[in-house]
């Protein structure tokens, strides 16, 4: 019985859940790795689903655990890798030419994002990995600020090791039932997602009453 069978034995195969346990039946670990790759390039493809049922594959004996976890975490690893490179490539210089052509934000603004990334950089790749959606984003302002490609390959496994960990225990322990790890992560990432757009808008809010403020002060 393939894992499919095992893991949705009442779902049509197909899906992101079906997707990854094709891949994990077809290449084992390295299979899992390269759905976390992914995973890390395309936000969209929840670790939430693909952790707990490479947990749950551990489970049933279709791979061993040790592999579960060090293939993931590889993948977390070259994934996250490919965002700094692309953020390296893309360049500081670039990315002030575009931020200057923006609307409501200021050359400041990105300055004072420097500043902070160059202070709490370390901090924030480590714990970003443990972040939902911020797990991939985190990566492209390290390459942008070149942070030390040691450092941030080290921090980044560390990461990735915890969140990864959490997550294929969670379906390594639950059986059929690793399911469940997607419901509840995934209230974790709309919570998540509420508090970006919420911080977003009163940015812009601030922003257009500042504008407007200015605007008034040079007409009086």
């Amino acid at each position: 019985m393939d894992l499919m069978t095992l893991a949705l034995p009442q779902e049509p195969a197909g899906g992101i859940a079906g997707w990854a346990a094709d891949l994990v039946d077809t290449m084992g670990g390295p299979g899992a790795g390269l759905a976390i790759a992914l995973e890390n390039l395309f936000p969209p493809l929840p670790s939430e689903v693909i952790l707990p049922l490479t947990g749950f594959a551990a489970g049933q004996g279709v791979i061993s655990l040790f592999s579960a976890l060090f293939w993931t975490t590889l993948g977390s690893v070259v994934g996250a890798a490919v965002l700094y490179w692309i953020g390296m490539l893309f360049g500081r210089d670039r990315m002030y030419a575009i931020w200057a052509r923006l609307p409501l934000v200021k050359t400041s603004d990105l300055e004072r994002t420097e500043a902070w990334f160059a202070k709490h950089g370390t901090k924030a790749v480590f714990f970003g990995r443990m972040v939902p959606i911020f797990r991939s984003l985190i990566s492209v302002p390290a390459g942008l600020e070149r942070m030390s490609m040691p450092v941030f390959l080290l921090l980044t496994t560390l990461g990735s090791l915890i969140w990864n960990s959490v997550l294929v225990m969670a379906g390594y322990w639950l059986g059929d039932q690793w399911d469940l790890v997607e419901t509840y992560v995934g209230i974790i990432s709309k919570v998540v997602v509420v508090l970006v757009v919420a911080a977003l808008v009163t940015y812009i809010v601030f922003r257009l009453r500042s504008r407007s403020t200015a605007q008034h002060r040079r007409t009086s």
